[in-house]
This record gives structure tokens, sequence and C-alpha cells, in this order.
């Protein structure tokens, strides 16, 4: 009641948030273990563990021969490390802390920032855990080469906004129907291991089994990832503009959802969720 309130510029109030959201992020990548570089090697596991089981079972299976000409490790994480992105940004986002946590009676914190942390943080371990892959890949096996790996990049970014488009749209949900929001995502994640198309290409489809995937703006992001990743792929039945304004339009009606939820927030929820 008789603390001193300095008034901040726009600037330092936006460098005070900015802190507030590295240490968000920090402690979302360490929340795992107590040592960073444990818990950094931790996170990526799963990543080298989907690497390596789907190159086996490619191999194994005698499919390699439906990818698209070209380096076959590229071929598989161009499917895998969006997926993984996006499912595992929108895992993260729907179990950041919502208004009633405990964490929102510090007064620099609130949902925004919990989100953005979250959000930022899975695409850190994940960009890592990639460029690590590559490195190993790039040194013990063969060079590395990707067509256009900017644009390839940019796929990537857009497979974890709309992560996080649908994350936050389930985080508004959550408080007033948490065993659904639970059973939502869950099926969501799950869909998305065959929905995303990560094990086949777009251009292979009949137009029959087109319409089964291409509501899935995952199944977008992939399939044009490909497209600059390799030359001599060009796909015609997925497009760039269709993920990206799913994503805004998701993350727009999520953040109203997650206002109105945080307006009528209440101590009851933490013992629901």
């Amino acid at each position: 009641m008789f603390e001193q309130r300095r008034i901040k510029s726009r600037g330092g109030a936006a460098l005070g948030m900015l802190e507030v959201i590295y240490h968000s992020i920090v402690r979302n990548v360490t929340k795992s273990h107590s040592n960073a570089f444990v818990a950094l090697v931790m996170a990526m596991m799963q990543a080298f563990l989907f690497v390596g089981a789907f190159y086996f079972m490619f191999t194994i299976l005698g499919l390699r021969g439906v990818a698209i000409r070209g380096d076959f490790l590229i071929y598989i994480m161009s499917g895998i490390f969006l997926f993984l992105t996006h499912t595992k940004t929108m895992g993260a986002v729907v179990a950041s802390e919502g208004p009633a946590s405990p964490m929102m009676k510090h007064a620099p914190m609130n949902t925004i920032i919990a989100i953005t942390g979250t959000a930022l943080a899975q695409l850190y371990i994940q960009i890592l855990s990639m460029v690590v892959i590559f490195w190993i890949y790039n040194v013990a096996v063969e060079p590395v080469a990707f067509d256009k790996p900017l644009a390839a990049f940019g796929c990537l970014l857009i497979a974890w906004f709309t992560g996080v488009a649908v994350g936050v749209v389930f985080l508004a949900l959550k408080p007033w129907a948490p065993s659904f929001v639970t059973v939502g995502s869950a099926l969501y994640a799950r869909a998305n291991m065959i929905a995303s198309g990560k094990m086949f290409v777009a251009n292979s489809l009949p137009p029959a089994m087109l319409a089964m995937f291409d509501w899935n703006p995952l199944f977008h992001a992939i399939d044009q990832s490909r497209g600059f990743a390799f030359i001599n792929y060009s796909p015609r039945n997925s497009n760039l503009e269709y993920p990206i304004i799913v994503g805004i339009v998701l993350i727009m009606l999520g953040l109203m959802g997650e206002f109105y939820t945080r307006k009528h927030a209440s101590e009851s929820w933490s013992a629901r969720a």
C-alpha cells in the first residue's frame, strides 16, 4: 500500500517485459532438471529418437522409394521437426500457467508472458535439436544441403506459429472445460501423427485422399518446406497462405477468449484443471 510506484517510459516497460519473458524461457527450458545442460539434452532426446525410429522404419519396410529424390534424412527431418515443433508447442502452451496460477500473483507476471515464454522455449529446444542433428549428420555421414534454407526455416516458424495459435485456443477453453481440453489436445496431437503428412508428399495423393489432409495447416507447412528443401520437388497441392491465415485467426480468437477468461478468473479453477 505504501510502495512508491515509478512511472516507466514505454521503452523501459518493454525492456522490463522482455527481461521477464527471458526468465520465463529459462524456467521452461530447465523445468525438467535443475542442471540446464541435462535439461536440454533430455528435451532433445525425443527428437533424436523420432528421427532414428522413422529412419529405420522407412529403411526396414522398404519405403525409401516413396520419398523425394535427394537426401533421405532431410526428407525425414523436414516432416518430423515441423511436426514436433507444432505439437510440442501446442502442448506446452496448453500446459502453461493460466490466470488462476500462483505465478500470476507476482506483479510483473501475466498470462501473455507465460504463453510467450513457453512458446519461445519450445522453439529454442527444437531449433537446437535440429542444428545438433544436422551437424552430427554433416560431420559423420555427408554434407547437408538445402535448396532454399531460409525459406525452409520459415516453414518451421509457420508450424511453430500455428502450434501456438491452436494452443492458445485450448488454453482459453481450459478453465471452462478442463476434461474436454485434455482429451481434445491429446487427440489433436495423435491425429497429426498421420494428418500432418510427414510420411508422404501431397503431390502423390489422389484428390479423394487430399481432402482428408488439406484442412490441416501443418500439412501445408510440411509440404511447402519440402518444396524449399529439395530442388526437384514443386508442391502443387499446398500453399503457405492457408496456414498463416488459419494461425492468425486462431490466435486472435484464442487471445480474445483468454482475455475474457482472465476477467472471470477464479481460484477454484486451479483445483479443477
